[in-house]
Parts: structure tokens; C-alpha cells; sequence
């Protein structure tokens, strides 16, 4: 019989990926999801998945479903705030909880994955978040791998379709600053088989890897890559980051805001891999340049 490998936030954009990743490489997938019944949707009838509906706050849940795994990949994620599911429920006490539990449990591997550029002192309330969430793992289970991936592409992804709905209907392309802030933009797949190769490499346990794509780009670089691959030609305009955080205010009182403070919190600061970073090469993976996959993640 193959490890079984439980996979929790299953049914997002990263989650899927990984998901597949895994069932490729030979393991027996339980996906763990809010709602089990939609995430049959999203994978064939015949896949080798087991699926199953539990919450990162239900601890009777979790424990029930973290019977008998070889190793677990918590990949859920939560951008925007919304009632009683908040950035501290979700990425810190729900990232604890599922450690603690798996500790109990004694489950061999443990992926969290979090995000390039967590810092518990940064104005944004998500990083600060993120970053107590891999503290708090960490002290529950010093041996979990904590993946920190940056802004992830790939078909599908909310990055580059921003991109793309913003080129195509807008006359003139507002940037954030001046559009130099630096990015590392990640494939999703590249990310998923990053995750898969460190549940079972021995000299994963315990560190942390920071995942970035084969190039550097600055904002403004990506926004002309997206109006080439278009054959578009715009005007880019400047935008203060001031005015980007009272527009955001702004639409935070809407039900479904479109800009978050914390987007741009994290659009105002560099995300990229640290020189003396543990990275893909560390787990035998070689990041795609995203250029290359535009047409895969665009169309053409």
C-alpha cells in the first residue's frame, strides 16, 4: 500500500497542484476541505483521492482525519478577512492546532506552507500572521517544513488574470509607486513538486525554504510583459502608495472588497528569495522562467 499523504486547503489554487503532484508521485491523497462535495468537482471521478470535509479550527475533525498519514500539507490560506475566519484563526491558532495534532498523532512529515517575506513587525496584519503562524509551528513541531513561496502563476491564477483584466480595459495602467518593486513570481507546479520532494527527503525536516521564481522582476516589468504577450500599448502611470492605502480603505467597506490595505502592504516592499536561503535547488527542483509560460497561463 502507498503513504498516504493528507493534503488540508486540498481545493485551492496551490492545493490542487499539490494534490495532483502527489497522486503522480505514487501517494494515496486524502484532500481535506470546508466542503467535501465541491472539491469532487475539481479532480477527475476515477482520480486515486480520498476526500473529506473538515475545518482548520474543528480539532475532532483534524484528528479524525489525520489518522494513519505518513505525512501532511497544510496549504490553507485565507486574503481577505471575512466574520469569524480572521488572519490570527486561520494562519496562527488553525496552523498550530493541525501541528499539535499531527505531533500527537505521529505523523512522520509536516509541509505548513506560508509566504516569502512573513516579518512579525510589518505593518501588514496578513505577514504578521503568516509569520506567528510558522513561529508557532515551529515551537509545537520543531522538525515541520515551512515553505515560503512567492507570489504564485500558473493557468488560472488571481496574479497574472488581475494583470490581464486590468491591460485590457484600461486605457491607462496604474502602477503601485513608480512600479519598482522588485518580485520572484513562482509556477504553482514548480511549488507543488517543491512540497512533494520535501515530505520525503530526510534533510528537509526542519527547515525553512524560500521559493522564487528563475527571475527577478520589478512590478512594472511584469505590467509590459503582460501588454506584450497582448500586443497592447498603454500609458503607465504612477500612483503614490499613499493613495493606493486610502483607496483600499475606501473599498474595504464594500461586501467583496477588490484591493485589500494588506495587498498593498506587501506590494510595497521587495519579495524576493534571501541570498542565504534554502531554495529549490536545495530539494532538486529548477523554477521556470515565467516569461516562457505566458502563452500556457494567458493564452495566446
Amino acid at each position: 500500500m502507498s503513504a498516504r499523504a493528507v493534503v488540508l486547503g486540498g481545493t485551492g489554487f496551490l492545493g490542487r497542484a499539490v494534490v495532483r503532484r502527489l497522486m503522480e508521485s505514487g501517494w494515496t491523497v486524502r484532500c481535506v476541505a470546508r466542503h467535501a462535495d465541491r472539491a469532487a468537482k475539481q479532480f477527475p471521478a476515477d482520480s486515486p483521492l480520498e476526500l473529506r470535509a473538515a475545518d482548520i479550527g474543528d480539532e475532532d475533525g483534524l484528528r479524525e482525519v489525520l489518522q494513519d498519514a505518513d505525512g501532511v500539507v497544510n496549504v490553507v490560506s485565507l486574503y481577505v478577512e471575512q466574520g469569524g475566519a480572521t488572519f490570527e484563526a486561520i494562519h496562527v491558532h488553525g496552523a498550530q492546532r493541525l501541528a499539535r495534532l499531527a505531533r500527537e498523532a505521529g505523523v512522520p512529515a509536516l509541509v505548513h506552507v506560508s509566504g516569502l517575506g512573513v516579518d512579525e513587525t510589518s505593518p501588514s496584519s496578513y505577514v504578521r500572521a503568516r509569520a506567528r503562524g510558522e513561529r508557532c509551528v515551529r515551537e509545537v513541531l520543531p522538525e515541520a517544513v515551512i515553505m515560503r513561496p512567492s507570489v504564485l502563476f500558473g493557468p488560472g491564477d488571481a496574479f497574472l488574470r488581475s494583470l490581464e483584466m486590468i491591460t485590457r480595459r484600461l486605457p491607462v495602467i496604474p502602477l503601485f509607486g513608480d512600479g519598482s518593486t522588485r518580485l520572484q513570481p513562482v509556477y504553482v507546479e514548480d511549488v507543488a513538486a517543491a512540497i512533494a520532494q520535501a515530505l520525503v527527503q530526510p534533510d528537509a525536516r526542519g527547515r525553512v525554504f524560500e521559493l522564487g521564481g528563475a527571475r527577478v522582476h520589478t512590478y512594472r516589468e511584469i505590467v509590459v510583459m503582460v501588454l506584450r504577450h497582448f500586443g497592447l500599448r498603454r500609458l503607465l502611470m504612477p500612483v503614490p502608495f499613499a493613495l493606493w492605502h486610502g483607496l483600499a480603505a475606501t473599498a474595504s467597506l464594500l461586501p467583496a472588497a477588490p484591493l485589500t490595505r494588506d495587498q498593498v502592504w506587501l506590494l510595497q516592499s521587495d519579495n524576493v528569495v534571501a541570498a542565504d536561503a534554502s531554495t529549490f535547488a536545495d530539494l532538486g527542483v529548477e523554477p521556470q522562467v515565467l516569461e516562457t509560460l505566458l502563452p500556457e497561463c494567458l493564452g495566446v
